[in-house]
């Protein structure tokens, strides 16, 4: 792959990620809210999350984190479904799913029936840093850090310092 540009810096990645939080506190319980990170990069964006809305409100939200892979429809070979689920109930739960990039959506689709296997929640919804487009199937995110229109060619590369050693966002030419 290409660099092609930086989208977003760190502090442009701290300023969605806090525009994000507070759109969950104006729009949720938060007395209900469950955020549940997709590995591997939603896992510390839903912990950076949870930090900021306890900054704010001084109310600890649980995290859990979600391994999607079992739940994937472009798995070749299907997979026993291994672990205990969800650490946390979604039963009646207000789940906020989290992940780095919206694309296709087979991610959030698989997502949402890793929940639902592990307890009927109240409602999801979907929290993510990035929205690129190309969608593949009627999925929407609720809560966007940035939507930023790509080509097929292209790939948008989200670095997260817990997992990367640094935060940002670029595009990449494939």
């Amino acid at each position: 792959m290409k660099f092609k540009t930086a989208i977003l810096d760190e502090a442009a990645v701290r300023r969605a990620l806090s525009r994000i939080s507070y759109e969950i506190i104006e729009r949720s319980d938060l007395g209900r809210v469950l955020l549940v990170g997709i590995k591997t990069r939603g896992v510390p964006l839903a912990e950076i999350i949870k930090t900021n809305i306890a900054g704010i409100t001084g109310t600890a939200l649980p995290v859990c984190e979600l391994d999607i892979t079992h739940f994937r429809d472009d798995v070749a070979e299907k997979v026993e479904v291994k672990g205990e689920g969800l650490a946390v109930c979604p039963e009646g739960r207000d789940v906020i799913l989290v992940d780095d990039v919206l694309f296709t959506g087979r991610t959030t689709r698989a997502a949402i029936e890793a929940v639902l296997s592990s307890g009927r929640a109240r409602t999801i919804r979907l929290a993510v840093l990035v929205d690129r487009g190309h969608r593949e199937l009627p999925i929407r995110a609720d809560f966007v850090g940035k939507n930023v229109p790509t080509s097929m060619k292209e790939e948008v590369v989200v670095s997260i310092a817990p997992v990367d050693g640094e935060t940002s966002v670029s595009i990449y030419e494939k």
